[in-house]
């Protein structure tokens, strides 16, 4: 899937600077399909020359002029027709991290332990993150109701990916320390906070 399709998504929102647009993309897409303001920028002025968006210039007194954007017509049938289609393939993990569990067996445990540390603080930052967004999508609401008579359900059915991928990689994580524990490698891991009660 290209670029173009995640920036349309976006703008459903509506009219939003490539600013804008960048931390909506990092707030709501990136738990998913991440990608960095430059690529946002150049993505933009490829669609708006297409004609999926329009651009208007807003003029600023004391800071540079800038750019907003929105969804045109034609921007939002192709999207539609996008949406209608199946994947192109399936989702395929590519992971760093599991190639060096992979390849632990003779080497340092340590070393592992390490590393699946620092993967458990950043899927906790990352949940910390999505729990702030949720919380301020629901502002206030139960999520059932939020599910039944919200305008947009698109963003939060996603976001809830975002929060079981990453609990899944705190689940994981734990589960790979208690396993050289057991094996008397590594001191004893501690239960995650992050995680329901239940599901530790």
């Amino acid at each position: 899937m290209s670029l173009k399709y995640a920036v349309l998504a976006v703008l459903l929102e509506g009219e939003a600077s490539g600013y804008e647009l960048s931390k909506t993309f990092d707030v709501s897409l990136a738990n998913f399909w991440p990608a960095t303001p430059q690529q946002l920028y150049r993505e933009l002025e490829r669609l708006a020359q297409d004609g999926l968006v329009q651009a208007r210039t807003v003029q600023q007194e004391r800071r540079p002029n800038k750019r907003m954007f929105t969804l045109t017509e034609a921007g939002r049938a192709e999207l539609d027709a996008f949406a209608a289609e199946p994947p192109k393939r399936p989702t395929a993990i590519r992971d760093e991290l599991l190639i060096k569990v992979q390849a632990m067996d003779g080497g340092d445990s340590g070393v592992t332990r390490e590393l699946i540390e620092e993967r458990m603080g950043w899927a906790r930052g990352k949940l910390d993150r999505y729990r702030r967004v949720r919380e301020s999508l629901l502002d206030g609401r139960a999520e059932d109701e939020f599910l039944r008579v919200s305008d947009r359900v698109g963003p939060y059915l996603t976001l809830m990916a975002g929060i079981a991928f990453e609990e899944e990689n705190l689940r994981w994580c734990e589960r790979v320390l208690t396993v050289l524990e057991r094996r008397g490698d590594v001191a004893s891991p501690r239960p995650s906070r992050d995680l329901p009660a239940a599901e530790r």
